[in-house]
């Protein structure tokens, strides 16, 4: 079996006995990083083999993990910090598991993105945990249309030296919306400060040094801002064009004039009566 093992994000307190426990009686334990592994299994005593595993050998040790545990062992799986399998390379032997035909279970504990989130007092009704913010523009774009877009919480993950290029990336995108942004989750220097915007938070991090990794929490933007931006945007064509939209998406003038209408935020008459105006 494969156990996905989640370790503290910073105080160890925050280890479950059931992870303890099963670091204690596995086979072999599968870690991101092994020099920061052996400090935590040193500091609760447990002596285990460990094996690399990590973004850079996945391809060549996924195969090998999984016929290990084929052949009966059972393999724990851990991340330098948190749960295994977010943003790192442990959904790929998860995935491979479930191919091969090998159970897996999950151990849950401590991750660094619902710690922000409830540290920020955003909402978390509904959110989106987008990760590392891609540093590829191609890759970058689809990611901030949906930021700018979106009514609901957004949390991101960043490094220290890539952070105020990343706010400023932010700022083109959502300046206007409240940011948390936390590091040093669950330790005895936690910090987590609100800004009203992005643009207060670039101003703060270009006379302050980012140390340590970051969480940031990005509020969605309002509905009313976003019914209005989309109406500003439709604003911006002819009527005529703005029917020809829903024609040629095969509606009919009555359905057509019923969407432009719901568009631009008027009655049905008022896009009847500008079309027999025209």
């Amino acid at each position: 079996m494969l156990y996905l093992c989640a370790t503290p994000i910073g105080n160890l307190g925050d280890i479950s006995e059931r992870v303890l426990d099963t670091l204690r009686s596995v086979d072999v334990i599968a870690a991101e990083d092994t020099r920061q592994t052996i400090k935590l299994l040193n500091h609760f005593d447990i002596k285990k083999q460990m094996i690399a595993y990590h973004e850079h050998n996945r391809y060549e040790m996924t195969p090998v993990l999984v016929e290990r545990m084929l052949g009966g062992e059972d393999i724990a799986l851990v991340t330098d910090a948190g749960t295994p399998a977010i943003s790192d390379p442990g959904e790929d032997l998860v995935r491979a598991c479930h191919k091969a035909g090998v159970s897996v279970t999950s151990l849950p504990g401590a991750t660094a993105f619902t710690t922000a989130l409830t540290l920020s007092g955003m909402s978390a009704r509904r959110f989106t945990f987008e990760g590392f913010l891609p540093q590829d523009k191609k890759e970058q774009k689809p990611v901030l249309e949906r930021l700018k877009n979106t009514t609901v919480t957004t949390v991101f993950y960043e490094a220290p030296h890539r952070l105020v290029r990343t706010l400023e990336v932010l700022r083109e995108c959502v300046d206007g919306r409240k940011i948390a942004v936390c590091k040093e989750l669950t330790k005895k220097h936690e910090w987590m400060k609100l800004f009203d915007s992005v643009a207060d938070c670039l101003v703060f991090f270009k006379d302050e040094e980012p140390k340590g990794e970051f969480v940031m929490v990005i509020e969605g933007c309002d509905q009313a801002e976003l019914a209005a931006k989309e109406q500003a945007a439709w604003s911006e064509m002819s009527i005529d064009e703005h029917m020809d939209v829903y024609l040629s998406q095969g509606m009919d003038k009555k359905e057509a004039m019923r969407c432009v209408a719901k568009d631009r935020g008027v009655s049905k008459r008022d896009i009847y009566q500008a079309l027999l105006d025209k």
